[in-house]
């Protein structure tokens, strides 16, 4: 005879959460695991472990959050909306509170309660200030993992304003306080700050927050200091608030307290029907054509392209050589050339907000300590103020020393575009002249954050990410929307069953076509012209590349190394100042 328990299961677009009751509602086992978009996986793996905890047993399933929807189709399970499954946690097991707050990776949500009447609820879901997401998104711009942004924020003696409406415009405020030499300590006590205020102002919106106050998700659970931001906002103490030993699964134990009702189902019968490859059968009916038709397909387009490759010098003898330095708001790039051009030495180090002494610290990395230079340049964000202090030749504005080196592959060329990790810079070309150029800055869709960011909130490193989407037979179409409303399509595309692999793809689609048609609003492909060089950090994931000649119709040039272009433009732009004096 088999036991029968109440099982709730919450899937978000970053993670599953389940909770299992008894009859007397006792919390026998939990899991909470990130799925890396693989939902049918990580089922499988919590199914495990919850069969070698209690045995085979009977279950009373229902299942929320924004991925819940579309497993609970699939498996013929009842689906409840996650507020609504909060709500029954805190009104059975919590009758004080008066106040829930409630953070996920990707939205937050508030509900009131008043004794007899209908809890008001309130939810945020369209943008990505406010959420984990933000949180996470403002750790790798530090470079740090999240968890190390609550131990830095403890320490902090100061909290600056910051725009916390949208991951993609908090970037600015947070790049100024860095290269302010502000603190980091500071800085995340200010994001967690900016969270706060973000929530409160967006969901509260006249009511009244009083206590006792309960705080659920991941963020609240394994980030004090958010939490005590929160507090310090709304004017509490600790002692008017709660937080449940397990607030992170809050909503999958509200599934499993409303599942009394439902039909039980044996678990070794829903592993074996997860086991089955055909489970959870994805729909294919809005997909866009791949970018290879396979590995060799790959190979062959990757060997086509070993023809710009820079040339390397053989070896280093007392020829002069020729430094450029690309010091961007965010990384220094360094680029030594010969007297002929060829790559002597090249290095590629994060900022941390100190430009000067990543310069510093990069020259001293360089290992042929007499190397003789005859003439050095600078570009980038830092250029100025590098130029002066190590007194450098020569300073060349960004775009020239992008369209130098571009040149230098493509003396033809009608067309540069490059793409870095938050900006983007097009340069169109006629007859040898720079004719008009484009920059952006102030939105992330169209560069490589984009994809970086959605590659860490699934849990692949941006590498991987990248090489998945060149092997992807169905790549998503998930429009040509911001960063943050593309959120939605990828939840959905994961609820239609969609492989990590064609989600890759289909963000290198986006990235292409917001480039091309939102930012630069061309009205034809054709405006670029037929000789296209790109370069930028972006154009190593070589999957953007591909969707950029798919949508172009015409084969795109880039080097081995697109990320140090604008360094080796500038090292070009020294050695062709000092050819000319001669």
């Amino acid at each position: 005879m088999f036991q029968t328990y109440n099982l709730g299961i919450d899937i978000g677009s970053t993670t599953l959460k389940v909770a299992l009751l008894d009859s007397a509602n006792r919390l026998l086992f939990f899991d909470y695991r990130r799925h890396n978009a693989d939902v049918r996986e990580a089922a499988r793996r919590t199914l495990r472990a919850l069969q070698e905890r209690v045995g085979d047993c009977r279950l009373r399933i229902v299942l929320t959050g924004s991925v819940g929807m579309g497993v609970a189709e699939k498996l013929g399970l009842r689906f409840v909306q996650e507020v609504v499954a909060a709500a029954r946690t805190v009104e059975r097991m919590y009758p004080a509170v008066r106040t829930f707050v409630d953070m996920g990776g990707e939205d937050s949500k508030m509900i009131f309660f008043a004794g007899g009447k209908v809890p008001d609820i309130r939810m945020n879901g369209s943008c990505a200030g406010g959420t984990g997401a933000f949180i996470d998104q403002t750790a790798t711009l530090l470079g740090i993992e999240t968890g190390e942004l609550d131990r830095l924020a403890a320490q902090a003696g100061t909290v600056y304003p910051m725009a916390s409406r949208c991951g993609v415009f908090s970037k600015t405020d947070i790049q100024n306080l860095i290269a302010r030499n502000v603190p980091k300590a500071d800085i995340a006590a200010s994001v967690f700050h900016a969270v706060a205020t973000q929530v409160v102002g967006s969901l509260a919106r006249g009511m009244d927050i009083v206590p006792k106050l309960f705080f659920c998700g991941g963020p609240f659970a394994f980030l004090p200091q958010l939490r005590k931001a929160f507090l310090r906002t709304l004017g509490l103490e600790e002692s008017d608030c709660i937080l449940p030993e397990n607030a992170q699964i809050v909503p999958a134990t509200g599934c499993a307290l409303m599942a009394s009702a439902e039909p039980a189902v044996l678990l070794s019968a829903l592993t074996e029907q997860l086991d089955r490859p055909d489970s959870f059968p994805a729909d294919y009916s809005l997909r866009l054509p791949p970018l290879f038709t396979g590995g060799e397909d790959y190979a062959a387009w990757l060997g086509g392209k070993q023809c710009h490759r820079v040339p390397r010098a053989a070896d280093v003898g007392n020829e002069p050589c020729f430094l450029g330095v690309d010091s961007g708001s965010t990384t220094t790039k360094i680029v030594i050339l010969n007297s002929q051009g060829e790559l002597v030495y090249a290095d590629y180090v994060r900022n941390n907000g100190d430009s000067f002494r990543a310069f510093s610290e990069a020259l001293g990395r360089i290992p042929q300590k007499g190397l003789g230079i005859a003439a050095s340049c600078a570009t980038g964000y830092g250029e100025s103020l590098l130029k002066t202090a190590f007194s450098l030749d020569y300073g060349i504005v960004e775009t020239m020393a992008h369209y130098i080196g571009a040149r230098r592959v493509m003396p033809d060329l009608s067309f540069v575009l490059d793409i870095g990790g938050q900006d983007m810079k097009a340069i169109w070309v006629r007859n040898g002249a720079i004719e008009r150029i484009e920059i952006n800055e102030a939105c992330s869709s169209g560069c490589g954050s984009f994809i970086e960011t959605f590659a860490r909130q699934l849990g692949y490193p941006v590498e991987d990410f990248a090489h998945m989407a060149c092997t992807a037979a169905h790549p998503c179409d998930l429009g040509t929307r911001c960063t943050v409303f593309m959120n939605s399509k990828v939840k959905q595309a994961m609820r239609e069953g969609a492989r990590v692999e064609d989600i890759a793809a289909g963000f290198s689609w986006s990235v292409v076509k917001n480039c091309l048609y939102k930012v630069l609003k061309l009205r034809d492909v054709s405006e670029l012209g037929n000789r296209i060089v790109v370069q930028g950090g972006t154009m190593r994931n070589h999957s953007v590349v591909r969707a950029l000649e798919l949508l172009t119709g015409c084969s795109v040039a880039f080097t081995d190394i697109p990320e140090l272009m604008g360094a080796y433009g500038a090292a070009l732009y020294a050695m062709n100042q000092v050819n000319q004096s001669v």
